[in-house]
């Protein structure tokens, strides 16, 4: 039976816990699709074409990026990054899931551009530990630490708009929840679109003989 992909869409203050439970979903759902996104800047050591990006010309990025090529872009240390459009709607209907780990700028235009998606965000149990959290990691300077924060407070207001939201106090318990999100998405009936007409069919079937 034809089943429709799911695009699930998770964004989170750094230092949330993000990347541990997306690495956990992933683990246990290893199916995930991957979109090869576009960029600007220069390929580096090893990196090909095509592969692990599409590398662009700044001019070709925006002229892609007016006609609606994008699912979402943003612009990072001063070169462009897109996700293509078109591949991720052909992996949603082939009935792939397609995972996308992104800030609150690029989930927003994921919500005009794949609004049938998914979106979850990962909370912190309170601002004091995420802020624990971030000196623990001894990796950020004050300057740093201070500005996370900042953009933390900005991003909290923006949860409110996603469809679930995750508190990461334990992480088994986290994972446990962003795990039934994701679940209870593939439940719905965007993404089973053959499921009643089926059931209807069979049941005519049935009454027939």
């Amino acid at each position: 039976m034809r089943r429709h992909g799911i695009a699930l869409v998770i964004s989170a203050p750094s230092g949330a816990g993000k990347t541990t439970l997306i690495g956990r979903l992933r683990e246990e759902f290893p199916h995930f699709g991957y979109s090869i996104s576009c960029t600007t800047r220069a390929p580096r050591d090893g990196e090909r074409d095509g592969a692990d990006y599409h590398f662009l010309t700044r001019a070709r990025f925006e002229e892609l990026r007016e006609s609606g090529h994008f699912a979402e872009w943003a612009e990072v240390h001063g070169n462009l990054y897109g996700t293509p459009l078109a591949p991720v709607r052909e992996m949603l209907r082939q009935g792939q899931d397609v995972l996308f780990d992104i800030d609150v700028q690029g989930a927003r235009q994921l919500k005009q551009s794949l609004g049938e998606a998914v979106f979850v965000f990962i909370l912190p149990p309170s601002l004091a530990e995420l802020e624990r959290r971030l000196r623990g990691r001894g990796l950020d300077s004050e300057e740093t630490i201070a500005r996370r924060l900042r953009n933390a407070r900005a991003e909290l207001r923006e949860a409110a708009w996603y469809d679930y939201l995750v508190v990461n106090d334990d992480v088994d318990t986290a994972h446990d929840h962003l795990r039934a999100a994701y679940v209870a998405a593939t439940l719905r009936p965007l993404c089973r679109p053959d499921l009643l007409r089926a059931l209807e069919q069979g049941a005519l079937d049935a009454a027939a003989v």
